[in-house]
């Protein structure tokens, strides 16, 4: 087998501890020293029976598993897909999630507006590509310049309920956004709700995985880095038994 890329780009944000997460991250490091304790412990050894009198290095993390950059599987949305039982992110296929990639430019969007069929179909235009089954989709919101700070969650627009279908329906199965979600912002998505009082407005772009089953990757960045077509994606889930979700060290490889 011939690998004809040359440049891997990271698309992933790391797991840090960091205002931009709704719910907080925990990282306990155990330097060397400690490592040298819990090893004398095992071991019945003494530090001077280590290289260096020193110890292995580890951590400690507490996190949820939407924390950092991660895939949601359709068990996030219900417990039904589709009239069957929703996938658990250990049990969806894994050629879901490696294929041609697409990114489509929404940076004009503001947080408080939808992203709809007609904005993707301007940007597939734009792209000079057309959309085929078992393309990774990528959602350039710029909300990623954010990354690091508290308003990270208040950016980037979301799509709409119909803009999902309208993707499933040409056999997309992996939609990525740089955006802390693939709906709009909390925020927006209140306010819409106080104003309408439609329960539709409510994570709509999440809920559109009832109807049929498709996984998000969330937290992206570095997709100013890619061309908008004419390379390859992968972003392979960690295998969580029966969740909802996984972290995920997402890349792109250019040729």
């Amino acid at each position: 087998m011939q690998i004809s890329f040359v440049k891997i780009v990271d698309l992933s944000v790391p797991i840090e501890a960091t205002p931009s997460e709704r719910v907080p991250v925990s990282i306990r490091y155990v330097r060397h020293e400690e490592g040298a304790r819990e090893m004398c412990g095992i071991f019945d050894a003494s530090r001077g029976d280590l290289p260096e009198s020193g110890g292995w290095a580890g951590e400690e993390l507490r996190l949820i598993s939407h924390a950092g950059t991660h895939v949601d599987a359709p068990w996030h949305y219900a417990p039904h897909s589709a009239g069957r039982a929703a996938e658990k992110i250990d049990e969806l296929p894994l050629d879901w999630f490696i294929g041609p990639g697409l990114v489509i430019d929404l940076r004009h969007k503001p947080c408080d507006s939808e992203i709809t069929v007609a904005d993707l179909e301007e940007g597939t235009a734009k792209s000079g590509t057309l959309l085929a089954p078992g393309m990774i989709i990528m959602l350039y919101t710029g909300a990623s310049r954010y990354w690091g700070s508290e308003e990270y969650p208040a950016h980037g627009a979301g799509l709409n309920a119909q803009a999902v279908l309208w993707l499933c329906r040409q056999g997309v199965r992996v939609i990525g956004t740089d955006a802390f979600s693939l709906d709009a912002p909390f925020e927006v998505m209140k306010r819409r709700f106080a104003e309408t009082r439609n329960p539709c407005v409510i994570w709509p772009a999440h809920f559109a995985g009832r109807q049929v089953p498709y996984c998000q990757i969330e937290k992206l960045t570095n997709l100013d880095q890619l061309p908008p077509t004419g390379f390859w994606a992968a972003c392979f889930p960690v295998k969580i038994a029966r969740a909802s979700a996984a972290w995920t060290r997402a890349v792109a490889f250019l040729p």
